[in-house]
């Protein structure tokens, strides 16, 4: 047992039996990383938390299944106390007073030790959107993350000769972890013959193992909570960490959390959301790309409300814009961070116009947010963070910009916000935009399913969430005419029906030959999921969701 993981007795964690666990799989580390003591704490926890869990859940199929019969989301009258009470989370330590461009990214040892050795101020260790969760890569990077804090963390790559090595603790990146949302199963941990949350599985460990050593170099240890719909989740967070500190012998409030603003209806409780975590909330982050996803699923049965293609959904579209203003002003008035959105572009080698063109989109995106109010900003590369940091740092001598209270967007009433927030885009389909979707959604499942969780498509970062947005969108353009109306059209007039995917998807296969591509061998079956998935008569909930059971 390591000496940077004491657990007491004491409090919410009692550990459970181990009777009635199963672990599914194995890995050369998980002896270090799964010893009795761990294990009898996630058992605990399991048994403590998942009725709640899955109470949530079935919260979350009852608001679709009223969305679906065409209400529309907004603001709640049994919270309204809340949102119209002057009260602030807890003071931000001074590790997270100054977050103005923050890095992203999987969590493998080499892309770990680039990140915190990048420069920025920090850098966001994803478990969700940009990881695969096999078996390997879940434990490689705990393991990773743990070398990290500790100051071991080492890497070699024999195919280079190059050598990874972290930099002074100083110079490094704080350390933050996305753990996957409350929606995702870990089916290589069973316990009385169910799955473990698979958050509460990527949290804990990383906690159990981490935290204190953290404490104990007057580090701060840092959750990003994602793809959260109510303040009832959040609660829900809020007990689970409490918990977690009280067996670890840490004060409540030491784990401090930001939260992804990247559902629609939590749009509708950012309020709420802080307040359900003002022990340890530190701030809003928008999102923005799970957001629109968001937005296909909620209005997954409203054909008058069909977005354009993805490349014209930015966010000068009314619907964003306040989503990112409210979330500016809600942080603002209650002390916390808001956090702009992630810029998708990377660097384009060997095209110097076109890679001015994509840093120019960046340039151009950062100063939008910095105007806005934001506090800081994501970034997927490297390359982008002087980029980003230029223009926060004129906009933002200070730390952040709590000062901009932003009272000309909570000037609407909350009915007129609601309107703004769900109001439809406007824009065309054209052919490039619909085969780009088909193209995007099958790399990155083909990808995906072979155990990478972020792909470099066309010069963009794919993630999780961007293939969502493509394949949602793809779903609504199949699906949604209705009363007559005869099919939706591409802006060359071709109807959008199932002989366009299917032309699509027979015709990628070539395109694609000769490409070195990561998974090019799981093309096929990603080709065959994502045809049923568009398929389907509701649109299903999650792309990684069956795709999942095909891992490992």
């Amino acid at each position: 047992m390591s000496a940077a993981m004491p657990l007491s007795r004491r409090h919410d964690t009692n550990p459970g039996s181990l009777h009635g666990l199963v672990l599914t799989a194995r890995h050369p580390d998980q002896a270090a990383l799964l010893p009795e003591r761990v294990l009898e704490v996630l058992v605990a926890l399991h048994r403590r938390f998942e009725p709640r869990r899955q109470s949530l859940l079935e919260a979350r199929r009852q608001r679709q299944q009223r969305y679906d019969a065409g209400e529309l989301p907004g603001f709640r009258d049994d919270t309204r106390d809340i949102r119209e009470r002057a009260w602030k989370v807890a003071p931000l330590p001074p590790a997270l007073q100054d977050r103005r461009v923050e890095i992203t990214g999987p969590v493998d040892p080499k892309t770990v030790i680039n990140a915190l050795n990048s420069g920025a101020n920090c850098y966001m260790a994803d478990f969700e959107d940009a990881t695969s969760p096999t078996w390997d890569n879940l434990l490689t990077g705990q393991q990773a993350l743990r070398g990290a804090v500790a100051g071991t963390l080492e890497h070699d790559a024999p195919e280079t000769g190059r050598r990874y090595r972290l930099r002074s603790r100083r110079e490094q990146a704080l350390l933050m972890v996305r753990p996957r949302g409350w929606h995702l199963d870990e089916k290589h941990l069973l316990v009385d013959g169910a799955p473990v949350s698979a958050g509460l599985f990527d949290a804990a460990l990383y906690l159990l193992h981490n935290a204190r050593a953290l404490v104990d170099q007057d580090r701060v240890p840092c959750l990003y909570l994602p793809k959260l719909e109510s303040m009832e989740e959040a609660a829900l967070w809020d007990e689970v960490l409490a918990s977690l500190e009280a067996g670890l012998g840490l004060p409540e409030g030491t784990v401090r959390t930001t939260v992804l603003i990247e559902t629609l209806p939590a749009a509708f409780q950012m309020d709420e959301i802080l307040y359900a975590l003002r022990s340890r909330a530190a701030g809003l982050n928008c999102g923005r790309w799970d957001y629109i996803f968001s937005y296909l699923k909620v209005f997954r049965a409203h054909p008058d409300r069909v977005l354009p293609e993805r490349g014209q959904v930015g966010m000068d579209q009314p619907f964003l814009r306040t989503y990112s203003e409210l979330l500016v002003h809600a942080c603002h008035r209650r002390g916390v961070h808001a956090m702009g959105g992630m810029a998708a572009q990377i660097p384009v080698p060997g095209d110097a116009q076109a890679n001015e063109q994509a840093l120019a989109r960046v340039r151009a995106d950062k100063l939008r947010e910095a105007i806005a109010g934001h506090d800081g900003t994501w970034v997927a590369h490297p390359a982008l963070i002087p980029v980003a940091r230029g223009v926060f740092d004129e906009r933002m001598p200070g730390p952040h910009q709590h000062h901009v209270a932003r009272d000309d967007i909570a000037a609407f009433s909350e009915a007129q916000l609601a309107a703004m927030l769900a109001e439809p885009p406007r824009g065309t389909i054209t052919r490039a935009g619909f085969d780009d979707n088909v193209e995007v959604c099958v790399r990155y499942l083909a990808a995906w399913l072979a155990g990478t969780g972020c792909v470099p498509i066309h010069h963009l970062m794919e993630d999780a969430a961007t293939a969502e947005i493509a394949r949602a969108q793809l779903w609504q353009w199949l699906n949604h005419p209705r009363h007559g109306q005869g099919p939706l059209e591409l802006d060359d007039g071709t109807p959008i029906d199932f002989h366009l995917l299917e032309s699509a998807l027979l015709s990628l296969p070539y395109r694609l030959h000769g490409e070195h591509i990561p998974g090019a061998d799981r093309v096929a079956e990603a080709i065959g999921l994502l045809d049923r998935l568009c398929h389907a008569e509701v649109l299903p909930d999650f792309l990684t969701v069956p795709a999942y059971a095909r891992l490992d």
